[in-house]
Parts: C-alpha cells; structure tokens; sequence
C-alpha cells in the first residue's frame, strides 16, 4: 500500500501542560513521502482572556501583541482540520502536540465535526523514529540536533511554522532509514493517545 501524505505540525503554547495551558500558534506543512510540500499553513491563536498569560516569550518569541487581531482557537482547529484531509498528522513528539491538539478540538464550543478528536489521534512521531535509530541513546533528538544530523536547515527554532517546516524536511530521511515503503511499516513509530 502506498504511502500516505503527511501533515506535519508544529505548534507552540503557554505551557506545557494540556489541562492548563492553550496554542498559541499552530502550523502544518504537507508533504509527500519524498518531502515535496503540498501546502503550508500557520497562525496565530487569540487569547481566551486578554491579559492571560502567552507563556516563555523567552523561548517561542511571541508577545500578547503579535495574538490582538487572530482568530480564536475554535476557527484555527477548524481550518486545521480542512487542510489537514486524510492526510497523516506527524509531529516531532507528536504526544504533546498530538494531546493539545486532541484537547483543543474536544473543548470547541461548536461541534460541527464530532469525529475531529479522533482524526488526532493517529500520530506518526518523528522523535520516536530518530530515537529508534538510536538504541543506546547516544545521540541527541532535539529537532535541532536531528535537523544538524540530516544537513536540514532550521531557522528560527521554536517558531510554529519553522519547526513544522524543519520537521517535514527530516521526515523523508527517517522514512528511507527505516525502510518505510508501507503504512504497516509505520506502525512502530505512531503515537497512541493516552487513556
């Protein structure tokens, strides 16, 4: 069975826990099997409340400023789910971009899409198949340190879009390290929600 695209995504928060902290930026990048991009796709996240919290500017770089005028968490999961398709959500940890994702999608007030938590549930984790190649965990699989091993650029680390982009970039190189030529070759490598 051929392979299928891939949505490959970033996203940046408030914090690192999904009972309390939001998105604050989300990104996808689509891309084929050989890393053509066949979209790519990011924005900011409105703030729920005006003066909450936008998290470690230190580390993501984005202020309550940069959030004013985008739209809410509930029209950017939506568009997010429009382009994401059929298309196979991989994400470098894909459990923790993987359950904000889940949860964001759960906690929309309309639900035009009841299905929509499951379609996040089917992660591929770029982070587990650097460290599979890796047994001894000799290495580093920090995406910038998997990104330096592939020659892949990474600009602006910790930058939604820049992070997916990296990340789509890396994932043809993980796929051929591991002989993936099939879905079933994934199997090994997909994130499974928590219970």
């Amino acid at each position: 069975m051929e392979l299928p695209r891939f949505a490959v995504v970033d996203l940046e928060t408030t914090g690192l826990r999904t009972d309390r902290h939001r998105i604050v930026q989300l990104a996808m990048v689509t891309v084929d099997a050989e890393g053509s991009v066949h979209d790519s796709w990011d924005s900011f996240v409105r703030l729920r409340w005006p003066l909450a919290s936008v998290g470690p500017t230190d580390i993501h770089g984005i202020t309550r400023s940069m959030l004013r005028g985008a739209p809410k968490l509930r029209a950017v999961v939506d568009e997010f789910a429009d382009r994401l398709g059929d298309s196979m959500l991989v994400a470098h940890n894909a459990r923790f971009d993987g359950e904000f994702l889940v949860r964001a999608a759960t906690q929309r007030r309309r639900s035009s899409r009841d299905d929509l938590p499951s379609k996040f549930e089917r992660r591929l984790c770029t982070l587990r198949m650097s460290r599979r190649l890796d047994p001894d965990r000799r290495l580093s699989h920090r995406l910038g340190d998997v990104c330096a091993r592939y020659d892949v650029p990474l600009d602006h680390a910790h930058d939604a879009r820049c992070d997916a982009l990296a990340t789509a970039a890396v994932l043809p190189h993980l796929l051929r390290a591991h002989d993936v030529t099939g879905v079933a070759d994934l199997e090994p490598f997909l994130d499974r929600p928590r219970l």
